[in-house]
């Protein structure tokens, strides 16, 4: 495996570098031209949580303004959208994006979705000075990095959401041991991590605007239950 790109994935899983700086890991790991890692939908804010530059943030904010470009397509079918010559051979889905995006010098635009199970975050862009092509293997430690930023950006969301609303925290003893026993249930279901399945938990829980010890109780009687298909996890109907 890649030396930049394994020390790309541990640096995004440490606490030590800022959410600002979570940028350069990946750009040192797919040495195309600059990257930004950008947030939107129902639970985040659209913002460039991280920027190489100010034409990976121009970017970002072409499709903010615009609602369109590749990022809102990435993480609208969950999948990386590969725009290899947005000058030449432009997207017809994005005229406003196409327009806006020339008078910036872009030549290429890769968008990777960052989501954490269930929930859509954001996506990571990177753009290329010129027409380009990306191999296979790099779009799959693109995606590799994506999901490693999706805790982080998830957290983030979690955070602030918090700080809004703290009547949806409950630290109570009894809370906790529900909340205990629903992310034993989901690390169970999901064959994932005790953190993850807690991560989860946590984003259910603020997605649908209810505590956390509501959820938890959810869980455990069978009326929210995950499943995963694949590489995706899915709350089950």
């Amino acid at each position: 495996m890649d030396d930049a790109f394994e020390r790309a994935l541990r640096a995004l899983r440490s606490a030590d570098i800022a959410d600002d700086e979570l940028s350069r890991p990946i750009a040192l790991a797919l040495p195309m031209g600059g990257v930004a890692i950008s947030t939107f939908g129902e639970l985040c804010p659209s913002e460039t949580v991280s920027a190489t530059d100010q034409v990976a943030v121009r970017v970002d904010e072409i499709q903010f303004d615009l609602s369109e470009g590749p990022c809102w397509a990435a993480l609208a079918k969950d999948a990386p959208v590969l725009e290899t010559d947005v000058v030449r051979h432009p997207n017809a889905a994005w005229p406003a994006f196409n327009e806006a995006v020339r008078s910036e010098p872009v030549g290429a635009v890769f968008a990777f979705p960052v989501a954490f199970g269930p929930f859509p975050l954001g996506a990571v862009d990177v753009y290329v000075p010129r027409p380009a092509t990306i191999e296979d293997d790099t779009v799959r430690q693109a995606m590799t990095l994506a999901s490693a930023v999706s805790r982080r950006v998830l957290r983030r969301a979690l955070r602030s959401i918090a700080d809004e609303d703290d009547a949806l925290l409950d630290r109570s003893p009894s809370s906790r041991r529900v909340v205990h026993q629903a992310t034993g249930v989901v690390l169970a279901q999901l064959d994932i991590s005790p953190e993850d399945a807690y991560l989860l938990l946590q984003g259910h829980a603020f997605a649908r605007r209810r505590t956390m010890r509501r959820v938890a109780e959810q869980i455990l009687d069978g009326t929210v239950r995950f499943e995963k298909r694949g590489d995706l996890i899915e709350e089950v109907q």
